[in-house]
């Protein structure tokens, strides 16, 4: 649980650094902004292998139950998924009225992401790994509105661009359903 706690940290600090434009812009200066982006990138990469080696790891030496989910919650967890992907599909070039309401899709499929997995995870890595996506989701969103970052403009119709986030998301999470169990190692529709 070391290595998963070790990840979380490293991804989700390197994560928080714009949050703190002050912080950001010393480093630009200090690395130049090319370097400071190279940078940002490995020690995503690397806090994002750690997070998968530690949860795996985790896993293999058998999981601290803490609670157990209700009887069927995985059906809410499917449907918020689906929500998550068509958020993610959203983040197109192209303006719509998705992207718009949500503002920050990225962060809305976070959440989604992450309380879903919650609610279908009662042990503690689980707990530990979503929870620490959800809160730094929550404090990111906040840091973003008190920057003043409005986000993606609002728009009052539905354009083709919603549209293929809908497609696009939709065929995504169909995807992942079936994918799951290969990347992830846990059936989804077996439970």
């Amino acid at each position: 649980m070391l290595l998963l706690c070790l990840g979380i940290v490293v991804f989700l600090g390197a994560h928080t650094v714009p949050a703190f434009p002050a912080t950001r812009g010393r480093l630009v200066a200090l690395y130049g902004e090319t370097r400071f982006k190279s940078l940002y990138s490995i020690v995503s990469l690397l806090g994002l292998v750690l997070i998968i080696a530690g949860f795996s790891r985790y896993r293999d030496e058998g999981l601290i139950q803490v609670w157990y989910p209700p009887l069927g919650i995985n059906h809410l967890t499917i449907l918020l998924m689906w929500l998550a992907f068509i958020c993610l599909a959203s983040m197109g070039r192209k303006p719509g009225r998705i992207r718009g309401w949500l503002r920050h899709p990225m962060l809305v499929a976070i959440k989604i992401w992450a309380l879903a997995h919650l609610l279908a995870n009662g042990d503690a890595g689980g707990m530990l790994l979503f929870g620490s996506f959800l809160a730094w989701a929550v404090f990111d969103r906040i840091a973003v509105k008190r920057r003043g970052d409005l986000g993606a403009p609002r728009i009052s119709s539905f354009t083709r661009a919603d549209m293929v986030a809908v497609g696009a998301g939709t065929v995504a999470w169909v995807a992942m359903i079936f994918l799951h169990p290969i990347l992830i190692g846990v059936s989804v529709l077996g439970q």
